[in-house]
């Protein structure tokens, strides 16, 4: 089963305003839309007839030229010119700096890279017995006299630490522990609870302010301006909303019956044009023109075209008898001079010959051959 389409909401009944106003702006509307519609659409015509008879002509001859200034010399510049120059100069460059690199490279650098490895082996196999043999005995016994110098400096500064961690436990933490736990604390919880009841009464004097200056505001302020909005404000757009809606509902009919009303004339002004200017002139080339261009053509155009053939036919005859003149007398002086051509001399291509044919009566045996 198909499903079912939803049906449209009802529309809600007008009232006699609404119908009071409608009617008196769409006709006004109606009056003052036709016009600009028909010269819009006088406009559209216009525009779309100067696009094909002009614009786009000019455009594709604009596009040419533009193709014959700059499109097509660049091409000729780049591949005429640049790309041979640029592979000149690859060439010169390959010449002059590759090779030149590459032979440095492999003649001079490499070698001279080498002896240089070479020499680096040497000195790091002699820094390395160096630091096997002298630096680290050495460093192993300054660490081990470092190592027992520390032990020493370590046991003194234990020392003095316990010393002086003992002198300000006694001296200092236990007499700030004593008056912080018996001479700070009251004081501060005293202060605390000073504090704590000046913020409540202050906060009594505040809430109580607020409420005042929250009612004279809504008193003098909120009220007043709800009422103006309920009761002046609402109904005014409310108003100007329904003459807006049906403003805009007679601007979209009135663009419509106008769009209607245009067409009609221009098909009776295309009509009219047609049977005023097409039609004579079409019957005028159908009935003169066409006939005089058919005699024309049967009586002077295929005579004259068939006689220019018969002339050119006869000129290229002219000129083949010609050439094959010319060419037979520069062939006739070349022999007069130089003498006959030497006939081709056969070259021996050290091929064997192929075998014989056989025919009726040849034999292959031993006994029957010749």
């Amino acid at each position: 089963m198909e499903p079912q389409k939803p049906l449209p909401a009802p529309r809600q009944p007008e009232g006699c305003l609404v119908v009071a106003i409608r009617i008196p702006v769409r006709i006004v509307v109606l009056v003052l839309v036709v016009p600009v519609r028909m010269a819009w659409d006088a406009l559209v015509v216009a525009g779309r007839f100067l696009r094909d008879t002009v614009l786009r002509p000019l455009g594709r001859a604009l596009l040419r030229a533009g193709k014959a200034l700059f499109v097509w010399p660049l091409v000729g510049l780049w591949r005429y010119v640049v790309v041979p120059v640029g592979k000149a100069l690859a060439l010169l460059a390959t010449v002059l700096l590759v090779v030149p690199a590459v032979w440095l490279y492999r003649r001079v650098l490499s070698p001279v890279g080498h002896v240089v490895v070479r020499l680096a082996r040497g000195v790091l196999a002699g820094l390395s017995w160096l630091y096997a043999r002298v630096l680290a005995p050495l460093g192993h016994a300054l660490a081990r006299l470092l190592k027992g110098a520390g032990a020493v400096l370590a046991a003194v500064g234990l020392g003095v630490y316990t010393a002086l961690a003992w002198l300000a436990r006694h001296l200092i933490a236990l007499p700030a522990h004593w008056l912080y736990t018996w001479i700070l604390t009251p004081v501060g919880h005293a202060v605390a609870w000073c504090v704590r009841g000046l913020g409540r009464l202050l906060g009594l004097l505040a809430t109580g302010i607020g409420l005042a200056l929250y009612w004279t505001v809504r008193v003098l302020l909120v009220l007043p301006a709800l009422a103006l909005w309920r009761w002046v404000l609402a109904p005014a757009g409310r108003f100007l909303a329904l003459v807006a809606r049906e403003v805009g509902d007679a601007l979209g009919h009135a663009w419509r019956i106008a769009g209607r009303i245009s067409s009609a004339v221009g098909r009776a002004l295309a009509t009219l044009l047609r049977w005023i200017l097409v039609e004579p002139l079409r019957w005028v080339y159908r009935t003169v023109l066409t006939p005089v261009g058919h005699v024309v053509r049967d009586a002077v155009l295929r005579p004259a075209a068939a006689g220019l053939r018969a002339v050119g036919r006869v000129t290229r005859e002219a000129l083949t008898t010609a050439r094959a003149t010319v060419r037979q007398a520069r062939a006739d002086f070349r022999r007069m001079l130089l003498g006959e051509p030497r006939p081709p001399v056969a070259v021996d291509r050290r091929e064997p010959p192929g075998p014989g044919t056989r025919t009726l009566g040849s034999s292959t045996t031993a006994l029957t051959k010749d």
